[in-house]
């Protein structure tokens, strides 16, 4: 069939309108998908970004200013990108000291002390270690409860090969050594009972050879088993319950014996434990004459 001009350039401008109709669909299409993609990738971002404050919040870790002697750890290592790895020391038994026998680890007791017993008396405590003897006056007017409990562990043999766990320093602004923690973690259950603060030096100094007990930052009533001998000089801020820690005897003997452990060093290992390891093998304690 023969179509005249005006029906042959019909048809082409049909095609034409058809043709770009279709190129205008397909550009349609291809703002719709740039603009589903860039929706996608909005919405990635903005959850990204709540991930990350959330991590950032979630992860945050509050180094304490001042460190405390405490019945369990108070302070941890923070991770750091740079630091190589921490070598394994393998303990120095020094010269005088002999092998600390093993970690007994948790112990229990027979029923529980009377904390008013040590009332208005003093005692000595002779403390055997794998190092020599350390000996202790106890002042049950000034800490009766304290005193209480100790003599009564003592008897009970609880302190009997327990290692002191933990030595600071120069690096941690408090110089003290550690004990009194059968698992030899500083994190043990303790003996089943526990008491109160007494006798706190109003001025937050402990001098040298003091003999305090040690509890957790917060618990004014934590006092349990773990007691620290200060070797040097120390001032403890007041924990953040508003009280300092319990003073309940003075070392008279074997201070060379805690220097010399002092002296040593901290265990690289953990960064906590004493280099030159030291254990409790029995304490004694007998009413002062």
């Amino acid at each position: 069939m023969l179509l005249t001009k005006e029906q042959d350039r019909a048809r082409e401008r049909r095609r034409w309108e058809k043709r770009e109709k279709k190129l205008a669909e397909r550009r349609a299409q291809s703002v719709r998908d740039r603009q589903a993609i860039l929706a996608v990738v909005g919405v990635l971002v903005v959850v990204g970004g709540f991930i990350f404050l959330a991590n950032f919040l979630t992860n945050r870790t509050d180094t304490p200013a001042t460190p405390e002697p405490a019945a369990t750890a108070t302070s941890e290592p923070t991770g750091d990108a740079t630091a190589s790895a921490t070598p394994t020391v393998t303990p120095t038994i020094l010269a005088g000291c002999t092998t600390p026998p093993a970690v007994p680890g948790a112990k229990t007791v027979t029923g529980q002390p009377d904390l008013a017993s040590a009332q208005g008396k003093t005692f000595v405590a002779t403390m055997k270690t794998t190092c020599g003897d350390i000996t202790m006056d106890l002042n049950g007017s000034a800490a009766p409860q304290a005193v209480s409990s100790f003599s009564f562990l003592a008897k009970q043999n609880y302190f009997n090969d327990s290692p002191c766990h933990r030595l600071t320093g120069d690096a941690q602004g408090i110089w003290v050594l550690q004990c009194g923690d059968p698992t030899g973690t500083g994190s043990g259950a303790g003996p089943g009972y526990h008491f109160g603060v007494e006798n706190v030096p109003a001025n937050d100094v402990y001098p040298r050879g003091t003999v305090a007990l040690a509890r957790q930052s917060g618990d004014p009533n934590s006092n349990r088993d773990q007691f620290f001998i200060v070797y040097k000089d120390t001032t403890l801020p007041k924990s953040t319950d508003g009280n300092g820690y319990t003073i309940f005897g003075t070392v008279t003997a074997g201070m060379d014996i805690v220097d010399k452990i002092a002296a040593a060093g901290i265990n690289p290992s953990d960064q906590s434990s004493p280099l030159a390891p030291i254990s409790i093998l029995s304490v004694d304690v007998q009413p002062k004459a």
